[in-house]
């Protein structure tokens, strides 16, 4: 019988890279950088002196959170 106060331990946290998030969400590397300038993308985490990645979990939350085309009817 599992215990009732010891917590789950979370799912790992996946890091994506730049080339793989630009061709996840179709954008170009210029534009996700104009995107977190702007404050309208996920915050990049810092990996070391000169790379970054992003959060897998936020990405996805930001797709999740584009309003979708409405079709012509």
């Amino acid at each position: 019988m599992p215990t009732p106060n010891k917590a789950t331990p979370a799912a790992p946290r996946r890091i994506i890279r730049m080339r793989a998030l630009s061709q996840r969400i179709g954008l170009s590397k210029t534009e996700i950088y104009r995107r977190i300038q702007s404050g309208t993308f996920v915050t990049p985490l810092k990996l070391g002196e000169r790379s970054i990645g992003f959060d897998e979990a936020e990405v996805e939350a930001w797709l999740a959170a584009l309003p979708r085309v409405e079709g012509k009817e």
